[in-house]
């Protein structure tokens, strides 16, 4: 109606009256209250959304460290030992990019860092000293005490950025591979919370099994596979011939699917993580590498790990 009546306004010889009783003779178009919406189910069905949001404990293995808030919950100081960089983490994906970064260059150029171990499942990553660095409260976070103040870093992708530009090494230095090297950084730094808060949380770690959740971050994750795996098709790395910081940031999450996610069944196996051929080569072409091996052993668990590193000589207390 209002296009019918904008002509009119446009043309003097034409009559918005006569436009408009025309309009009405030859539309179907009614104006009509909207329908109200369908109520959807819930799970569980005696859930119903409430008109504000307040909070519950939520179970499961991380239920005690979820809040709405942020900051500090307890006084303790991070400690502090011989090297400029003083890494605080775990062995899991977003902690191993960073290991497998500083490994590397210690085969380059003797590189050394300490790596303490934070365990998050005993809320170590909520101490005063913790949040200073990183207010998010997530590992991995580092200080780099060869800056004065010492230069706090956050999110596994900015300290791989960061040390993979001071050290010069892993980063492309023309601009289009550098381009390419960060376009896929971030692809990377987009896609893990699809991979691990969304599948990896639904499909092993949620106290409930749900059958939509489960089945759309299935979806994503294979989705992700399929992009990585047309992308390797004629490529030994990420961005090329070169190992980078993208096949660092990636890798450890694409591990995660058959080490962290066990089933029964095994998310590997669910997600038929093998058929995906040219990934399953890169995966092959980086676990060969000597670096590699030992990052993803710092601050890790179980017998192989080095819980904490502070020199190379550690690798030797701890046979793989």
């Amino acid at each position: 109606a209002t296009a019918f009546l904008s002509i009119a306004a446009r043309h003097p010889a034409v009559r918005p009256g006569h436009v408009a009783r025309q309009f009405a003779r030859t539309s179907s178009f009614k104006m009509s209250a909207p329908e109200a919406p369908k109520e959807k189910p819930c799970l569980p069905e005696t859930y119903k959304v409430p008109a504000v949001w307040t909070f519950n404990e939520q179970g499961g293995n991380f239920g005690a460290m979820n809040r709405p808030t942020a900051g500090a919950r307890f006084e303790e100081e991070l400690r502090k030992g011989d090297h400029p960089y003083q890494l605080y983490s775990l062995g899991t994906p977003n902690g191993q990019k960073v290991t497998i970064l500083l490994e590397e260059l210690y085969d380059l150029k003797k590189t050394e860092y300490d790596a303490w171990f934070v365990n998050i499942m005993e809320l170590k990553q909520f101490g005063s000293g913790f949040t200073e660095v990183n207010p998010n409260g997530k590992i991995p976070c580092m200080l780099d005490h060869s800056e004065s103040p010492p230069l706090r870093l956050f999110e596994s992708g900015s300290i791989l950025l960061y040390i993979a530009e001071k050290e010069g090494h892993f980063i492309p230095k023309d601009a289009r591979g550098r381009a390419e090297c960060m376009n896929w950084l971030m692809w990377q730094m987009g896609a893990a919370p699809f991979l691990g808060g969304g599948f990896g949380h639904f499909f092993h770690y949620a106290p409930v099994k749900i059958e939509y959740a489960i089945d759309r971050y299935s979806m994503e994750v294979k989705r992700q596979l399929d992009v990585l795996d047309k992308h390797l098709s004629d490529k030994d790395f990420v961005c090329g011939p070169d190992f980078t910081i993208a096949d660092m940031a990636i890798f450890p999450w694409m591990k995660a699917i058959p080490n962290f996610y066990t089933g029964p069944p095994r998310g590997d196996d669910f997600l038929q993580f093998h058929s995906y051929l040219n990934v399953k080569k890169w995966i092959e072409r980086i676990e060969a590498r000597p670096a590699v091996q030992r990052g993803m052993r710092v601050n890790a668990f179980g017998p192989t790990a080095v819980k904490e590193r502070h020199s190379a000589a550690d690798f030797d207390a701890t046979p793989p």
